[in-house]
């Protein structure tokens, strides 16, 4: 795992780069987007699930104006600045199980608690 990674920030039609990325991408994350042939993927935050707020994994490389792009190795992470303030400090990886095989966020320092399949969290009021 690793902290560095470059992230692209559109802030109205402009570009900042920054050396520091707010998400941890794990190399099983990028393993499996290369598996698949994909070289994006998309985390939102939207509301719902048994905790109040679910994390939502796409396969789209759309970058949007609003958009925080985290490269590693040749793929990307995409979400909106919004999603991002859930998930900042978060981790990315894939994780295989004989049930089931998926996209994850671990390690959420934003979550207050979560539920047991992982999909959905609560966040921590200060």
């Amino acid at each position: 795992m690793s902290l560095l990674g470059r992230v692209l920030c559109r802030v109205g039609g402009s570009q900042i780069t920054r050396q520091f990325s707010s998400l941890i991408v794990d190399e099983s994350a990028v393993k499996q987007l290369k598996r698949i042939d994909e070289t994006a993927l998309r985390i939102t935050v939207d509301g719902g699930g048994c905790s109040g707020f679910q994390y939502k994994f796409e396969l789209d490389g759309t970058v949007h104006e609003d958009d925080v792009v985290t490269e590693k190795d040749g793929i990307r992470i995409i979400t909106d600045t919004i999603s991002l303030d859930f998930i900042k400090g978060s981790t990315v990886e894939f994780h295989e199980e004989l049930i089931r095989s998926a996209f994850r966020i671990v390690h959420n320092p934003q979550a207050d608690a979560g539920c047991s399949c992982g999909v959905s969290f609560s966040v921590k009021i200060d």
